[in-house]
């Protein structure tokens, strides 16, 4: 028997991705560089299922049915490079080298290129769902070599999850898309999470409500228009008891971990000069977190002052989900922003309707109004921005208000909500017709000459003033990075 597909790597993403593929008729023929993983997996979970185990990369290539398809769920970084050189020599023209862990997008449009220019196609394709979406269907996000879409489409589009019939699962452009997106998705992840708890927060602290009644909370929101898998599972996190009888969160550290593609997401924004307000201080928020014993001692040093909760209960946890779905909203049109951007400018012609959709179901941020944001773009496929779709603009006039309210009383209760606060500091820059930035570019001109334009001339004409009378009247280059 040969394999429809050959797979390296076997933790838990990897496991589930075979048993996942194995479920929905294909065989499957696995390598791990720890060969004893294969023996208890072989032994174990896929036991008497169409799964064959290779002790070796020349074994596990000979297995497969032509053309090959090596798929790679190993950690992103060094040793992707080191499988694709270890493989290269083994394959022949046509074959395909997918990669299915969370890569860096710019070294997947590195390996493509490599990959390529050596007669092989290549995919970098990002995967999400976590081990339950790896095993029972995934959102899957790949790009890179077009050819190969043909081959994969079906095994892919098989194993993903679905929603109304439809796959979460479609190509999304050359070069590093897939992984861009991904890496977005991600970014996203990391804001919704950091205003779960930024509201959770308030809700203890400021309203004083017991995990009980927060999982309550939780869980009627989980029913409106919050209903999304973060709602979900936080419910059911707040709802978990020890032996004792004691909820489980309370029993945990508070030092966040992270894994570096939030941190790209901001990195990426920089670059293209895309606000990402709202997730990079989730990503800052995280590094906050692992500071715990500075923490402990700043504590100290500024204690903190008795919360004196001056709204009505039931009101203001009204508020804080109407403010959790505007900061949501405008969390999501700053990662869709940043995807058209790059989209743009690598002439990846991104669907951001289809992108959307992709979203439904399987992955971390699936959530119900990801088919508004679908629609949004699939009206409007040139919509500078999510918030001037007419629903959301409905959305926000209807809640920016509590969201302004639920930041000011975390302010002033000295209750931290990095996210929420970005959040209404972007909408509110985002709608002013009038920002301060003529003083700004007036500083750099008086320190730097750096010029400015001027609002009774036409864009585009610079000017540069000797503010000081010593300064001279060469100007400097104008230029935006």
């Amino acid at each position: 028997m040969k394999a429809s597909i050959g797979l390296i790597g076997l933790a838990v993403m990897g496991e589930n991705l075979v048993l996942n593929l194995e479920s929905k008729g294909f065989s499957v023929a696995v390598f791990n560089r720890s060969t004893i993983k294969v023996d208890t997996f072989m032994e174990g979970r896929a036991k008497g299922k169409k799964i064959i185990g290779t002790h070796s990369l020349e074994e596990l290539v000979s297995s497969l049915e032509t053309p090959r398809k090596v798929m790679m769920m190993v950690k992103a970084g060094s040793a992707v490079d080191e499988t694709i050189e270890a493989l290269i020599p083994l394959l022949a023209k046509g074959d395909i080298i997918i990669d299915g862990g969370n890569s860096n997008y710019e070294d997947s449009q590195r390996r493509m290129e490599h990959v390529e220019g050596k007669g092989l196609l290549y995919i970098g394709t990002g995967v999400s769902g976590g081990e339950e979406g790896a095993l029972l269907g995934p959102s899957i996000m790949p790009g890179g070599s077009k050819a190969a879409w043909t081959a994969i489409k079906p095994m892919f589009q098989a194993i993903s999850a679905h929603v109304d019939g439809k796959p979460c699962c479609d190509w999304i452009g050359p070069g590093g898309a897939g992984h861009f997106v991904k890496m977005v998705h991600n970014g996203i992840e990391y804001g919704d999470m950091q205003l779960i708890c930024e509201i959770y927060d308030l809700l203890h602290r400021y309203l004083g409500l017991s995990n009980d009644e927060m999982q309550q909370v939780f869980s009627i929101w989980n029913k409106g228009d919050l209903d999304s898998y973060l709602i979900e599972i936080t419910a059911d996190i707040l709802g978990y008891k020890e032996e004792d009888g004691s909820s489980l969160v309370d029993h945990i550290l508070d030092t966040a971990g992270q894994k570096g593609t939030g941190k790209w997401t901001g990195i990426a924004a920089l670059h293209a000069g895309t606000p990402l307000t709202l997730i990079v201080e989730s990503v800052f928020a995280r590094s906050v977190s692992s500071q715990k014993d500075e923490r402990v001692a700043a504590s100290k040093a500024f204690p903190a002052k008795a919360i004196l909760c001056t709204h009505e209960r039931e009101s203001f946890i009204n508020k804080l989900g109407e403010a959790l779905y505007a900061a949501k909203i405008i969390s999501y049109a700053q990662g869709f922003s940043l995807i058209k951007s790059a989209g743009e400018t690598n002439g990846w012609d991104l669907d951001l309707s289809s992108i959307a959709l992709l979203w439904r179901g399987g992955c971390i941020i699936r959530s119900a109004f990801l088919d508004k944001i679908s629609q949004a773009f699939s009206k409007k496929a040139d919509l500078q921005n999510l918030v001037m779709d007419p629903y959301f603009i409905e959305i926000l006039h209807a809640n920016q208000q509590s969201l302004r309210e639920v930041v000011a009383a975390s302010a002033l209760s000295g209750i931290p909500t990095p996210s929420l606060a970005a959040a209404l500091s972007w909408f509110d820059s985002y709608r002013s017709e009038r920002l301060p930035a003529n003083l700004l570019q007036a500083q750099r001109d008086y320190f730097g000459a750096h010029t400015y334009e001027r609002v009774d001339k036409p864009r585009g004409e610079f000017f540069h003033t000797n503010w000081t009378g010593r300064g001279g009247d060469t100007a400097s280059t104008t230029y935006s990075i």
